[in-house]
């Protein structure tokens, strides 16, 4: 066995980080510099006429609040694991953020928590960030299948076959759930989908109720804040119809499996389809979505690149 020089695994270590870090912020740039829709002479022009501190602050605190929810609702699940304060539960949550950014569905985001728990725990912490994340899934669909219902009935200029779409969409989701129930016994590589729902019950109902209320809440911070933002580009349509369309936009995009970089992009281009039906200008729905993506996926990574660059790899027990 090949036995690496400690100087040599710290630079090891040292150069993984950095390389990680810097990717981020590579494709964060890479957003921005080369899409050739942010018309930012507008941008500032109207950014100079709405500005206030009062405003800015309300923008973001809802950053803050979208984050805070999705750090709390690691906190109580992580508990099945290990008892863990809110701080350690930011770091290792922007900390996962910026592993996850630049792959696929986010895959690094569940290696990047896993890191900071006892090996042994690793299939446990995994499980627990998926359901971290299903609940927002759920929250989405929700959501979303509404939003595109009351298009269907309440947008004049809205296609009508979206709410077509929404019915498809809807017998789609309860064909599959019904076909889970049924084929529940039969295994696939030794698991089953009985075996994952007596793993969820394992999970007392107190932490799954807590979950659920803090992902319900996550989504409707950030939904507003996307209300919120239209409202200070001066886009005046019924709260029903904005909201029933950025809930649209949300369900369609998660829908679509991709990058955490390519996100912005990916609800762009469908944001700006929907918002266009109801006549909202293409920069505006562009800097929009753009300031969103900033706000809830660059500041934080800003911060979880510190405890990615400060992450010391934990002892592990034999």
């Amino acid at each position: 066995m090949i036995t690496i020089p400690h100087k040599a695994k710290q630079f090891l270590v040292f150069s993984v980080k950095l390389l990680i870090v810097v990717s981020a912020f590579y494709f964060i740039y890479n957003q921005l510099a080369t899409n050739d829709k942010l018309e930012w002479d507008k941008f500032l022009v109207l950014f100079h006429k709405n500005q206030s501190f009062a405003g800015i602050s309300f923008i973001l605190l809802f950053s803050f609040l979208n984050r805070f929810f999705e750090i709390l609702k690691w906190q109580n699940l992580a508990q099945v694991v290990k008892t863990i304060s809110v701080n350690e539960a930011t770091k290792q949550v922007l900390a996962a953020l910026t592993l996850g950014v630049f792959t696929p569905v986010g895959v690094g985001e569940y290696a990047g928590k896993a890191l900071y728990f006892e090996k042994k725990d690793t299939k446990k912490i995994i499980f627990l960030n998926l359901i971290c994340n299903g609940v927002q899934i759920v929250a989405t669909g929700i959501f979303g299948i509404l939003g595109m219902m009351i298009l269907h009935f309440d947008c004049a200029q809205c296609d009508k076959n979206i709410g077509f779409w929404s019915l498809v969409i809807l017998a789609i989701t309860m064909t599959l759930f019904v076909f889970s129930y049924f084929t529940k016994k039969i295994k696939i590589k030794g698991y089953s989908m009985e075996d994952l729902i007596e793993k969820i019950n394992e999970i007392p109902k107190k932490i799954h109720r807590k979950n659920l209320i803090l992902g319900f809440c996550r989504y409707l911070v950030f939904s507003h804040q996307y209300y919120f933002l239209f409202l200070a580009f001066d886009v005046d349509l019924p709260y029903s119809i904005l909201m029933a369309t950025i809930t649209t936009v949300y369900f369609l995009a998660s829908i679509v499996p991709s990058f955490q970089f390519l996100d912005f992009a990916l609800k762009g281009s469908l944001a700006i389809y929907f918002f266009g039906l109801l006549g909202v200008n293409e920069w505006i729905v562009v800097f929009v979505t753009m300031l969103m993506w900033f706000l809830n996926v660059v500041l934080p990574v800003v911060f979880g690149s510190y405890y990615v660059m400060i992450f010391r790899v934990l002892p592990q027990r034999r």
